[in-house]
């Protein structure tokens, strides 16, 4: 049964992995024998968490840093990955950013720095990237893409984040709609939608400064139906589910990791 959640050797991108989720699920893969690289905009940040993240958790994990926001971001970022690679198995789109102002003051740059972010770079990322995918789709082992999206796409945000919700909304339409063209040449698409994790972001807004070690995470946690907020085993473990055999038969799916956040609402 254990080969059923193998990833053993496969090749994965996860954006955003400087930090938050997208450096839990890059350790969640380190730890679970996968080669890794991670991308974040700044290249001082990326290249610590990578070096970091190898020296914890053993195996190959590799900067790439590069705005996937832009154009010719992605293009640098699939032009750094090609070089070294000859396919890629996993291709995880976290990368992600947020802006809050009330409704009266809510700025078109907060409105198109996310939706360029959360959206655009996703979909192009993910186009960019479909060579390296497509070495390595099999019917018997399709290759994976998996968005992650959030709660706030879901229910109404607790924040004033009015492009962010709207954002993560898309997000998991766009998986449905990338899902239904690339099953057909056996890549699979999913999303999933966190809830409250440590993460800057989530710091930032609770009030915590961006803060994230040595926070009051139990009282964020306290007004979660599971009672904490989550941690490294709860996103990298759903995210291996979706990457190995064991979730070669779930597709278009956008699934909730938010200890019943969306299900109490």
């Amino acid at each position: 049964m254990s080969n059923w959640f193998s990833i053993e050797g496969k090749t994965a991108l996860v954006t955003g992995g400087s930090r938050g989720i997208g450096e839990m699920i890059a350790a969640g893969f380190l730890i679970n024998g996968a080669r890794v690289y991670i991308n974040s905009r700044k290249a001082d940040v990326c290249d610590e968490t990578a070096a970091r993240l190898a020296n914890t958790h053993g195996g190959d994990c590799v900067s790439v840093p590069g705005d996937i926001s832009d154009l010719g971001g992605i293009e640098n970022v699939y032009n750094e990955i090609a070089k070294r690679e000859e396919r890629l198995d996993i291709l995880v789109n976290n990368a992600g950013s947020t802006w809050g102002a009330p409704i009266d003051e809510f700025p078109e740059s907060g409105w198109d720095k996310v939706m360029d972010t959360n959206v655009k770079g996703i979909f192009f990322l993910t186009q960019k990237m479909l060579p390296l995918l497509r070495q390595s789709a099999t019917p018997e082992d399709p290759a994976r893409v998996i968005n992650i999206g959030s709660v706030d796409g879901i229910k109404t945000p607790v924040f004033d984040n009015f492009s962010y919700g709207a954002a993560k909304a898309a997000v998991h339409h766009l998986t449905r709609q990338m899902a239904a063209h690339l099953v057909k040449e056996n890549i699979i698409v999913n999303a999933i939608a966190p809830g409250p994790f440590p993460s800057w972001m989530l710091s930032a807004g609770v009030g915590f400064g961006g803060k994230v070690e040595g926070a009051d995470w139990d009282s964020v946690g306290r007004n979660n139906p599971r009672g904490r907020v989550g941690t490294m085993e709860d996103i990298a473990g759903l995210a291996i589910f979706l990457s190995s055999r064991a979730g070669a038969y779930t597709v278009g799916e956008t699934i909730t990791c938010d200890g019943g956040a969306v299900a109490v609402s």
